[in-house]
């Protein structure tokens, strides 16, 4: 089967298994992730033949590709002008500086990270074997006791009856193993309802790509010294009365301490004044202007000519995040469909288009943080006061509109910013990895099928959401952070899985690869070896055009 018959085959497949047609996947035609072709394609073992080497196939035009997708676009004039983003010039030594310290301690971080992950599991594992052996001198009391007092009732059944609570509630042995017609099983399950009302409470279990802690972490552990060194250079550069923000901007590059994360966001966006006296009458301000936008405009959202896009905006909100129980919550998405329904209604030349969606998410998270103490993830807003929670929402609108002026061109009609980035990307590559640029040519994978995502979504999608709030504390700080610095972060992205990628000798497997990176273990550590490689590719290309460019 040539390599063109195996695309064909591989977008059939994977539409076959979403209902009704092919799934869009903000604002393209990405099938998602689909474990049972994945098994299929592993248990047949025979990869289709690698295609025969000759003329290129031509590349599908970005035309074509954009009049097969299902996006609404309202084309019009819009009515804000795009505010142009700081050109201030990082001091390159400090962060040459920054990145260098980082790609070096990578691998003593790591390895230290191994030995304390096996010291604690070492630990888990004797204090288990501990708790295991008096649950097992409990029962055996338990059972004389039973047998003193006339009661027969089968060890095994006993056992079998009761939920171990180092198995996340599944059975130690199975009912159907255990003797049929047993007497007595109720006191099988007395003791255990016993046992589960002495073990303390526990909270849903949260998938590791969903949390928001640092992976590279264990909890919460106490802050190093380090830490908490940067911590009172940020508060005392935000203590002052005009705040420097060249200065800010320079500490921010190596991130944010969640402490001061949500004024320092505010500062970089734009969206706060460098003036302390001033900042408290700009957030009213600010604040009162959004909510009088919900007056005017919210009620609309039911008329013809907006009922498309407050349609999609809620198909789209669940979908937002649906391993994270707080973006599940009834308020939570009634704050988002108020922000994106405000925000296209105000910006008809994009319109709201699929994926925007998830550009408000880190702004939500980081200033929820505000307010409480805790982890987010099952933390309930209704539990806030309206006000903060009003608050919040403002804030979150302003920040995400201040980001979608500088990269407002990836959503207007046919997405050029797109089209030109990933255009951009794909000659980086070939410079930078011409290995990896040729193979993905040789088995005619486009890089529009899987960096459409990437830019659209500024590669939410393929991180978890506590590395895209760390990636963005340097966005934030660096000039054109999200319209320029992404591409260097995207190709070296890229590149950082070239093993896999040379490995993977078919299109189906590149495809399967490349929507489905494994980054769902990825902390602050990955995070800045990649923000590292991404500032050494600008620094190479960005103003060297004639290397950029073959």
């Amino acid at each position: 089967m040539s390599t063109d018959g195996n695309k064909k085959q591989f977008w059939k497949r994977n539409a076959a298994k979403v209902p009704g047609s092919i799934q869009h996947v903000y604002g393209a035609q990405h099938p998602p992730f689909d474990p049972l072709l994945h098994a299929n394609l592993i248990k047949a073992g025979n990869k289709p033949p690698p295609a025969t080497p000759g003329k290129p196939k031509k590349a599908t035009t970005f035309q074509e590709f954009e009049s097969i997708t299902s996006d609404a676009w309202d084309v019009g004039d819009d009515d804000d002008e795009l505010l142009a983003m700081a050109a201030q010039n990082l001091n390159i030594e400090v962060v040459m500086e920054t990145a260098n310290k980082v790609i070096e301690n990578h691998s003593k971080q790591q390895e230290r990270q191994r030995q304390d992950d096996t010291t604690e599991l070492e630990q888990r594992d004797e204090d288990t074997q501990e708790d295991v052996a008096e649950d097992e001198e409990e029962d055996e009391e338990d059972e004389e006791d039973r047998v003193g007092e006339g009661d027969v009732t089968s060890p095994e059944v006993s056992f079998a009856s009761q939920s171990s609570p180092y198995t996340d509630g599944r059975l130690v042995k199975s009912q159907s193993e255990a003797p049929i017609g047993s007497p007595k099983d109720s006191a099988g399950e007395h003791a255990a309802l016993h046992r589960q009302r002495s073990l303390p409470h526990r909270p849903p279990v949260i998938p590791l790509v969903a949390r928001m802690a640092d992976q590279n972490t264990s909890g919460t552990p106490a802050m190093t010294e380090r830490e908490a060194s940067r911590l009172d250079k940020f508060k005392q550069l935000l203590a002052g009365p005009n705040t420097d923000l060249e200065e800010l901007r320079k500490l921010s590059w190596s991130g944010i301490p969640r402490q001061v994360r949500p004024i320092t966001w505010k500062l970089l966006s734009g969206y706060l004044p460098a003036n302390a006296e001033r900042r408290e009458s700009v957030l009213q301000r600010k604040r009162q202007e959004y909510f009088g936008f919900i007056q005017q405009y919210y009620d609309s959202r039911n008329d013809e000519h907006h009922q498309d896009t407050y349609r999609q905006i809620h198909i789209d909100i669940p979908r937002t995040n649906p391993l994270i129980p707080l973006f599940q919550q009834a308020s939570v998405q009634e704050i988002f469909e108020r922000i994106l329904f405000i925000w296209a209604i105000r910006h008809p030349a994009s319109g709201y288009v699929q994926g925007i969606n998830d550009l408000v998410t880190p702004f939500f998270v980081v200033y929820v943080f505000e307010y409480i103490e805790e982890e987010v993830e099952n933390f309930d807003v209704s539990s806030l006061q309206e006000e903060a929670l009003r608050n919040i929402e403002a804030d979150s609108f302003w920040c995400m509109s201040k980001l979608l002026d500088g990269i407002q061109d990836n959503y207007t009609f046919a997405q050029p910013g797109i089209q030109r980035k990933v255009k951009a990307l794909e000659e980086l590559v070939s410079r930078i990895d011409e290995s990896v640029h040729r193979h993905m040519q040789h088995y005619e994978v486009e890089y529009l099928q899987f960096a459409f995502r990437w830019m659209n979504n500024l590669l939410m999608r393929e991180l978890p959401l506590r590395c895209t709030i760390r990636l963005w504390d340097t966005y934030q700080a660096e000039p054109e952070g999200f319209s320029h610095f992404h591409l260097y972060v995207c190709a070296a992205f890229l590149v950082r899985w070239r093993k896999e990628i040379l490995e993977e000798r078919d299109f189906q497997g590149l495809m399967i690869l490349l929507q489905n990176l494994p980054t769902m273990h990825w902390g602050n550590e990955e995070v800045s070896v990649l923000l590292a490689e991404a500032y050494r590719l600008k620094f190479a290309f960005a103003d060297a055009p004639n290397h950029y460019k073959r």
